[in-house]
């Protein structure tokens, strides 16, 4: 895989609005073009299927974790493919080696994985990049958020900081060369 690698974070729904699969494809073109391997949960459905289809159509590396518990799921065709036991070890394995992390509009799992990166950059315990593709305002309410915790006195400027919010997969890549 090369030296950088970013893992991504992203729906596996079906029936999404394709313009989250075009800026899932956008952002797998971005990080092949600025030399950067993709790590990603490694499913075949939804956006996740969308980055491991366009980055084997680029021929770029894509290494995919998946729970043992989902067999099945896992794309045929990724450079490298991790098993784990649990979900806790997937986004821990995920996040191994990886200079970004990059949450693309998504669910509950995606937010999941997201925000427990960020609270590990906040603790000194993952040194990447964190990105949002806030997506025709899809995270502003995580941006409303954050800025609610910090009125609150329960985050701190700094810690909010932490989190580039690019409103278009442009504005992302430029984080990315």
């Amino acid at each position: 895989m090369p030296e950088r690698k970013a893992v991504v974070f992203c729906s596996a729904a079906g029936g999404l609005d394709p313009k989250y699969d075009l800026a899932a494809r956008e952002v797998v073109r971005a990080l092949h073009a600025y030399g950067w391997g993709l790590v990603s949960g490694g499913s075949f459905r939804g956006l996740m299927g969308s980055l491991s289809d366009e980055m084997e159509r680029l021929g770029g590396a894509h290494k995919g974790v998946i729970p043992r518990f989902m067999k099945g799921l896992e794309y045929p065709r990724l450079t490298e493919l991790v098993w784990t036991d649990t979900m806790s070890e997937r986004k821990e394995r995920m996040r191994e080696g990886t200079s970004a992390a990059i949450m693309l509009p998504g669910g509950i799992g995606s937010l999941d994985e997201f925000v427990e990166t960020h609270v590990l950059r906040k603790l000194g315990r993952y040194d990447g990049l964190l990105l949002a593709l806030n997506l025709d305002g899809f995270y502003e309410p995580l941006k409303d958020l954050f800025r609610h915790y910090e009125a609150q006195g329960m985050l701190e400027a700094r810690d909010r900081d932490l989190v580039v919010f690019a409103d278009t997969v442009e504005e992302l890549a430029e984080y990315l060369k």
